[in-house]
């Protein structure tokens, strides 16, 4: 393995395939199940501290974290590995990790990966002209060295007048990274605020004088009348009612 192996270290074992009750009890113990896998090579059935990959998502750019594995086979270490997290599982109502997949790359190699986007100052349309910023990606898809993978790619918006668009070829990437997302996708504009529009009244309404619906609001003391209309109704349902009653 190269000299410039990764200094971000996880350790872990090997574990024994098995069912879900294995699994859990793991869990149970602060252990995660995962595999790893890719070069070539065999995969292993894992577990890894679940204390050590939460401080490790923690980071900034922590999923795409170049990693060096250090594995124990019983008594005996494996070599080590570098390894890139390939997908997380998580539990469906606390979040927590279940399980976790990892991919031995590489360094030599280039991979593609999707990096998240930082955006960076404040448009002038925003600034000058009323605008809203609106986010329409949140990462991009790039191709580069796993020593090369960015934590974010950095994104100023700060020249974008109302109305303007900035698309994935125009974001400026790190020396080595190459863009593999579609260069034409709109990545942020800067747009005007939508405003809510109210119903316009109807022609019979218009000639009645009436305002529309969604802009009338009764006075207290209409609001009194109808209240007194409706106990009234109410005793003359009850009313009648009692003499049904008296009948049968």
């Amino acid at each position: 393995m190269p000299k410039d192996i990764p200094k971000i270290i996880l350790e872990g074992s090997i574990r024994s395939p098995g069912s879900k009750g294995p699994a859990r009890a793991l869990r149970q113990e602060g252990w995660i199940p995962g595999v790893v896998y890719g070069q070539g090579k065999n995969p292993l059935v894992i577990r890894v501290s679940s204390r050590e990959v939460s401080r490790l998502l923690r980071v900034k750019g922590g999923a795409n974290s170049l990693i060096t594995l250090r594995l124990q086979d019983s008594d005996k270490p494996l070599p080590e590995s570098a390894v890139l997290i390939k997908e997380l599982q998580r539990h469906p109502v606390s979040h927590e990790i279940v399980h976790v997949d990892f991919h031995r790359v590489s360094l030599t190699q280039r991979i593609t990966v999707k990096v998240a986007l930082a955006f960076k100052g404040e448009p002038v349309g925003v600034k000058n002209e009323g605008g809203i910023l609106e986010h329409l990606r949140w990462d991009l898809e790039v191709e580069c060295l796993p020593t090369q993978i960015p934590s974010e790619i950095p994104v100023d918006v700060s020249s974008l007048a109302l109305g303007a668009t900035l698309h994935a070829k125009q974001v400026l990437l790190p020396e080595g990274v190459r863009l593999t997302t579609d260069g034409e996708l709109p990545v942020a504009a800067c747009v005007t605020p939508k405003v809510e529009e109210i119903a316009a009244p109807s022609e019979e309404a218009a000639a009645a004088g009436e305002e529309p619906e969604v802009l009338k609001q009764k006075k207290p003391e209409e609001i009194a009348a109808l209240e007194e209309a409706k106990a009234q109704e109410k005793d003359k349902r009850e009313g009648a009612k009692g003499k049904e009653e008296k009948k049968g």
